[in-house]
C-alpha cells in the first residue's frame, strides 16, 4: 500500500572522490603549530590506537584493524551519522524517496556545505542508485576500508559479498530496527570516534528534550502511529515498539496507546494490520499518520470505518503529506530529527490540543 512506502523503500533496498575526515578548519593554516594542532594530533593518535575494534553484528562479527579512511554508506541514516561525526564518505546512496533535486536531503546537504563536501564539489562523496539493491559493483570501485549499514535490511548474503570488499558494520539484530542511539554508538566505534558519538548521542537527545518542552501539552497523551487508507478493508496498519517511529514519540513523552503495547509484546515485526472494521477500536488520543497529500486526510476523517477512530473524531489526526518530514522521523538519525523538529512538534502539539477538548 502506497502509505508503507518510508518503510518499503527502506526494504528494497536490504540492501572517484577522495575520502575526507573532515575537521572545521577554524582559521588554522597550513603551518600552525599551535596547541590547536597538538590537540588535534593527540585526538588522532588516541583514535588509531584504538585499532583494531571488533563490532558483533546480527552475522557474526566484524573486526576493523585500523581507522578507516575510505569509508562507504549503504541505505539510509548511516551517511547521516558519519556525516554528524565529521567524516565525509567516499560514496553515498542516492536518496530514492522524500528526496530533494539533489537525490539528497536538506540536513545532509547542511552538513556536507559544513564540512566543505557540497555535493557538486570536488571533495563531495560519490552518489550511487540502490534502486534496484545493493549496488555491489559502485561501492567495489570506491575501494573502501569499512562499509557501514548499522541501519539497515541487510540480508546473509549480502553481508557476505559486501564483506568480500570491506569490513561491514552491518545490523545488530533486526532489519531497519536499530535505534539511532545505538546505530550512532556503533560506527563512532568503527571510525575511531567513540567518544564523539557519545557525545552526539546525549546532545541530540537533550535537543530533543529541549524542544519538546516547548509544547507541554504532548506530554503524557497516548498515541498510535500507522498509515490509513480510505475505502480498503486492510487499509490500517499500525507500527510497533521495534519502529523508529513510535521510539520517536516515546523519546519526546508520549505513550504508546495500549493496543500497541499488547501488539509489540514479543513482536519483532515493525508494524501490524488492523481491520478497519475494527477501527473504532484503535483508541488513542493522537493519531499520526502519513499521507500522499491533503484530500487523502480529507477521505480518511469521511471514512465511514476510519472516521471511527477515536482520535480522528476528535479531529486528533496528525497526517503531514511532507515525504521529506516523514523520511526524518522513519529514518531517524542525529541530523534528521533536530531538522524535523521544528516542523513535526507543533502538528503533535496541535492533535494534542484536539484531543484535550
Amino acid at each position: 500500500m502506497a502509505s508503507l512506502l518510508p518503510r518499503r523503500a527502506l526494504l528494497k533496498t536490504a540492501g572517484s572522490a577522495t575520502a575526507a575526515l573532515a575537521a572545521v578548519a577554524l582559521s588554522l593554516t597550513a603551518c600552525s603549530t599551535g596547541p590547536a594542532d597538538s590537540a588535534r594530533n593527540a585526538s588522532t593518535a588516541a583514535a588509531s590506537a584504538a585499532f583494531p575494534v571488533t563490532i558483533k553484528n546480527v552475522f557474526g562479527e566484524t573486526t576493523i584493524k585500523e581507522q578507516p579512511k575510505r569509508v562507504v554508506t549503504v541505505s539510509w541514516v548511516n551517511d547521516d551519522i558519519a556525516l554528524a561525526l565529521g567524516v565525509v564518505p567516499v560514496g553515498v546512496p542516492k536518496n530514492e524517496w522524500g528526496n530533494n533535486d539533489k537525490g539528497s536531503t536538506p540536513w545532509k546537504d547542511a552538513a556536507l556545505e559544513k564540512l566543505g563536501a557540497s555535493f557538486g564539489s570536488g571533495k563531495a562523496p560519490v552518489q550511487f542508485s540502490e534502486a534496484d539493491g545493493i549496488n555491489f559493483t559502485e561501492i567495489a570501485k570506491l575501494n573502501p576500508d569499512v562499509i557501514l549499514a548499522a541501519y539497515s535490511g541487510l540480508e546473509a548474503a549480502d553481508y557476505k559479498k559486501l564483506s568480500e570488499i570491506a569490513p561491514v558494520v552491518a545490523q545488530p539484530e533486526l532489519a531497519y530496527g536499530t535505534p539511532w542511539q545505538e546505530a550512532t554508538t556503533l560506527i563512532g566505534k568503527a571510525l575511531g570516534k567513540t567518544a564523539e558519538a557519545e557525545k552526539l548521542v546525549t546532545d541530540t537527545e537533550a535537543t530533543i528534550k529541549a524542544e519538546a518542552a516547548k509544547y507541554p501539552q504532548i506530554a503524557g497523551k497516548t498515541f498510535i502511529y500507522g498509515n490509513l487508507e480510505p475505502a480498503k478493508g486492510d487499509g490500517v496498519n499500525v507500527y510497533l515498539a521495534a519502529d523508529n517511529r513510535p521510539r520517536f514519540l516515546s523519546e519526546i513523552g508520549m505513550k504508546a496507546a495500549p493496543i500497541v503495547e499488547e501488539k509489540s509484546k514479543g513482536s519483532k515485526e515493525f508494524f501490524t494490520g488492523w481491520s478497519a472494521e475494527k477501527a473504532n477500536e484503535l483508541d488513542s488520543d493522537v493519531f499520526v499518520s502519513w499521507v500522499p497529500d491533503a484530500k487523502t486526510k480529507e477521505q480518511i476523517v469521511k471514512d465511514p470505518l476510519l472516521g471511527q477512530i477515536p482520535a480522528v473524531k476528535n479531529g486528533a489526526l496528525v497526517a503531514d503529506s511532507d515525504n521529506t518530514l516523514t523520511l526524518a522521523i522513519s529514518a531517524s538519525s542525529p541530523l534528521s530529527l533536530p531538522w524535523a523538529l521544528d516542523k513535526f512538534l507543533p502538528q503533535l502539539a496541535a492533535g494534542a490540543d484536539a484531543a484535550a477538548k
